[in-house]
């Protein structure tokens, strides 16, 4: 390495302007992560999608000040890097919002994390390479009656998902049980409460179905029998971020135990956080467990890799959520581009300090 030893890039977070609130987004999350930034001796600071002016030689960032506990605004030089964290997909998607980021690509400023993941899309990206084709359910897109039909005679326990979900939003789980004199039941899950619909055909479930659904486009996805502890069962959260050299690597593994009648293990769902060991060591003994948890790291490394290679782009960090069944077989069920932040303290200071280990990475190569 040469004289960019001691380099210190800038790096900007992005985000939305809010009238009310100044910017958008989860403004704890942000100070923890300015906080970190500047005890590692970076340059760090907020910017909204509005006041990121490429050209200028200074942008309006916001900053904390502990003193008066107040967010407050003041020129900061361009970023190097960007760390993306426009809180929702609308407005990522808007046209303005990609031109903004298209521009800053264009100009060399390193961006981290261009966009949401849609599920049907990671499905397809994971289909295309052997190894991570396996550890996916079977999934369709849901598009006809007679398409759900045919898949319930294959697989009678299904989870209807929405492409775009967020946290465990309008996830729904279906059964078919062809003896019953009602065969088929929904479950549909509120913020409130749980609703089973039973009905005998499946013009009426279909029906019922588009009603909860609207024009949102849905997945079906084969349901899969997880491990679980006191009959809730659990799946685990793997965190992966790229570090310093710019490779992935896993930055914690956590587990999620299911609500008592909860359909997700999503924790406002009632889910409860939990260690992956202790859980998977009530299951299958200590030796297996290390095992497994090798393997859920290994195979969590492939999946970044091949989602990577998927979307085209250079992406920097990523949760995942996997299943172990009962015969300790490994699944995939979803990707999140945008991390919410762990609850485990260990992984949520490693997860904040890679953020700069990798913005650094990316910005020194940039200037090479």
């Amino acid at each position: 390495m040469s004289l960019h030893d001691d380099f210190k890039p800038v790096i900007a977070v992005l985000t939305m302007h809010d009238n009310q609130r100044m910017f958008r987004g989860n403004h704890q999350n942000f100070q923890d992560i300015l906080q970190t930034g500047e005890s590692m001796g970076y340059v760090v600071y907020i910017v909204t999608v509005r006041d990121l002016n490429v050209s200028g030689p200074t942008v309006k960032g916001y900053t904390y000040n502990k003193g008066s506990g107040k967010w407050v605004s003041q020129p900061f030089p361009l970023p190097h890097v960007l760390y993306n964290r426009i809180p929702n997909r609308e407005d990522e998607g808007k046209p303005s919002v990609q031109r903004k980021i298209d521009e800053c690509m264009q100009s060399g400023i390193e961006l981290y994390n261009p966009f949401f993941f849609n599920k049907w899309n990671l499905f397809e990206w994971l289909k295309k390479s052997k190894s991570t084709q396996q550890l996916i359910p079977h999934t369709r897109r849901m598009r006809s009656a007679s398409s759900l039909g045919a898949v319930l005679r294959t697989y009678p326990y299904l989870y209807l998902k929405p492409e775009s979900g967020k946290a465990g939003k309008g996830i729904m789980m279906l059964k078919f049980q062809e003896k019953e004199r009602l065969p088929y039941r929904l479950k549909i899950q509120t913020t409130r409460k749980n609703t089973t619909y039973k009905t005998a055909t499946l013009a009426k479930l279909w029906a019922r179905i588009r009603k909860e659904t609207g024009h949102t486009p849905y997945i079906m996805q084969q349901g899969i029998e997880l491990a679980s502890s006191h009959k809730r069962p659990f799946d685990l959260r793997v965190l992966v971020q790229k570090n310093s050299k710019g490779q992935w690597s896993v930055t914690g593994v956590g587990a999620r135990l299911a609500g008592s009648r909860s359909i997700t293990t999503h924790v406002p769902r009632g889910g409860s956080v939990e260690d992956p060991e202790k859980l998977l060591t009530e299951l299958f003994g200590e030796e297996m467990t290390t095992t497994l948890m090798k393997r859920v790291k290994s195979t969590s490394l492939m999946i970044a890799r091949q989602v990577e290679r998927g979307s085209g782009y250079t992406l920097g960090e990523m949760s995942m959520d996997l299943g172990i069944d009962d015969l300790g077989e490994i699944w995939f069920f979803e990707a999140n581009a945008k991390p919410m932040k762990f609850d485990e303290p260990q992984i949520r200071r490693r997860s904040l300090e890679r953020i700069f280990h990798y913005s650094a990475y990316l910005a020194r190569q940039s200037i090479r």
